[in-house]
């Protein structure tokens, strides 16, 4: 089956690049059911029941905002969440002798 891509158009790549995305989609479905009911043959031979589960997607923390527990009275822009490395504004002002609860947010 040779091809000369250069010779299509972007909407015939386009189209062309779908089809085969969901032609190997349906073959890894059919490779993966196959391959299930492979296993359960093979355990019910053995005089075993195989239960599979569907994977879930995993739930984490992704895209979780951290809210801001510090701010610099002086640049109000300048925030700071609590997490990783002092900022520079916090820690030089820390350095001059104040306490790191004046520059925290209440709320």
């Amino acid at each position: 089956m040779a091809n000369n891509y250069t010779d299509l158009s972007e909407s015939e790549l386009a189209s062309m690049i779908e089809k085969a995305q969901k032609a190997l989609k349906e073959k890894r479905e059919g490779k993966r059911k196959e391959v299930l009911a492979k296993i359960k043959e093979l355990a019910t031979s053995i005089g075993v029941t195989a239960e599979i589960s569907e994977p879930t997607k995993p739930i984490g923390r992704k895209g979780t905002k951290v809210p801001i527990k510090y701010q610099n009275p002086h640049n109000l822009s300048q925030k700071w969440t609590g997490r990783g490395v002092k900022p520079k504004w916090l820690q030089t002002l820390l350095d001059q002798g104040h306490d790191i609860k004046e520059f925290e947010l209440n709320g």
